[in-house]
This record gives C-alpha cells, sequence and structure tokens, in this order.
C-alpha cells in the first residue's frame, strides 16, 4: 500500500502533550506535534490533541483516584475516554534535566492504572493499538526520553512500529528552544524526517492491526491462564 492509495479516514489518533505549561502559554513540544497531527489529519485520520497539565488530572496508579482520597480526577471521565477510543497514542514531552517530564511520568502512571482492564476479545486493553514518543528540548536526553516512553508503551500492551519516535534538540545547554525564531528547529530535516517516518509507520502499523481485527487472541488471554490454561508454555519435555 502506497501513499497514493492509503486510506487511513477511519482512525483515530490521540496526541497528549506532557509540557508543564498551561494553556495558553507556548509550548514548544506542540509545535513539534502539530507537525505530525497536520499529516495524520491530511490523510484524514481523526485525532484529539490534549494538554494533559490543563486537566484536574489526579497522581496515582488507580482508575478513578477519586475512590483514593482525591476532591477531583478527569482521566476517567475526559481523557481515558479518548485514548480507549483512540488507534493510536502519540505522546509529547519536553526535556528536563535530560529526562522526562513529571507530566510524562503522571501520564504512564495513569495508563499502567488502566492495564488490567480487557479488550472484548479477553486481551489487555491496549492490544490493538499503536503508539509513538516526540520529544523537544535544548538539552541531551531525546533517546533516553524516548527509550523510557516507549518501553512502558510496550510493556503495557501498545505495538510500536519501527521508527516510532521523533525529537528536536537544539545546541546542547542553554539556547533557542524548538520554536524560538532562529531555532532552525521547524526546518531541521533530521527532525522533519524522522518525525514524518513516525506518522507514517504509526499510521500503517494501525492499519494493519485494523484489519488483522487486532492482535490474534490465542497465547495471552490472562482469564484463560488464570483458569489453568498454559498455551503449550508446559508442552517442553526438557523442562519436566
Amino acid at each position: 500500500m502506497t501513499s497514493k492509495n492509503a486510506d487511513f479516514s477511519d482512525l483515530r489518533a490521540v496526541y497528549i502533550n506532557c509540557t508543564l505549561k498551561k494553556s495558553p502559554e507556548l509550548s514548544h513540544t506542540q509545535g513539534l506535534m502539530d507537525r505530525s497531527i497536520a499529516l495524520m489529519r491530511h490523510l484524514g485520520v481523526t485525532v484529539d490533541s490534549v494538554r494533559l497539565i490543563d486537566y484536574p488530572v489526579a497522581t496515582g496508579v488507580y482508575p478513578d483516584m477519586r475512590e483514593h482520597g482525591w476532591p477531583e480526577d478527569a482521566w476517567p471521565d475526559e481523557i481515558w475516554p479518548k485514548i480507549l477510543d483512540a488507534d493510536v497514542l502519540v505522546i509529547g514531552g519536553p526535556l528536563w534535566l535530560g529526562d522526562n517530564s513529571s507530566v510524562a511520568r503522571q501520564l504512564v502512571e495513569r495508563l499502567y492504572a488502566m492495564s488490567g482492564l480487557f479488550n472484548d476479545r479477553g486481551q489487555y486493553i491496549y492490544y490493538g493499538k499503536t503508539a509513538g514518543v516526540l520529544i523537544t528540548g535544548n538539552e541531551d536526553g531525546v533517546k533516553h526520553g524516548a527509550m523510557s516512553l516507549l518501553y512502558s508503551l510496550q510493556h503495557i500492551g501498545f505495538v510500536i512500529p519501527p521508527a516510532a519516535d521523533a525529537g528536536w534538540i537544539g545546541e546542547v545547554g542553554p539556547g533557542p528552544s524548538y520554536l524560538d525564531p532562529g531555532s532552525g528547529g521547524p526546518e531541521n530535516d533530521f527532525t522533519n524526517r524522522n518525525t514524518t517516518f513516525m506518522t507514517w509507520n504509526l499510521l500503517h502499523m494501525a492499519r494493519m492491526l485494523k484489519v488483522a481485527g487486532g492482535i490474534p487472541a490465542q497465547g495471552n488471554l490472562r482469564q484463560e491462564w488464570n483458569a489453568g490454561e498454559r498455551f503449550g508454555f508446559d508442552s517442553n519435555p526438557e523442562y519436566r
């Protein structure tokens, strides 16, 4: 399937920006995310864009933190439904001290909180979804930040396609950020290439999963394992 005949119009993506800046303050991360979002929308994908810090999302690893002492929690009613409906999740975030923001870690913890749920085939809830990462900053850490987030995402069930991350950093140390005049960020060929490849690969993987009906429900069903099924694991005589 080439770009000339690819149809992604039935796909839905959600981009979650883990900046520390509340709207309407300028987010350099959003500037890079918007490039990928524009490409997806151009290809017919329905896209939701969320700045997580704008919502009163509680900290914790339970689906609804209002049941654990928090007075409010926007996660179960406002954020989670967008992720549940999406075929593609893209996490965007800045670097601080060479690592992901606290908001990005909070997002991972809330995603983890839902990972014990199951889809309608009895698999973990994120099976059949794909994910990628966009990172910005003016200090080293793009690959480290992406590595941490992508590991977390695949561990809880997302499918990670090839080249599923992109980022931009200026000169290491204090300096211009992505959208600052003269930064070179929006014109950087390496960043633009990786962002484009990531976006297309996410869509190709999402299309493959949609056509296949998701990850096959064989050998990965928690309830069957709990009931005693071992899916061939104990059939090797060398381990008896």
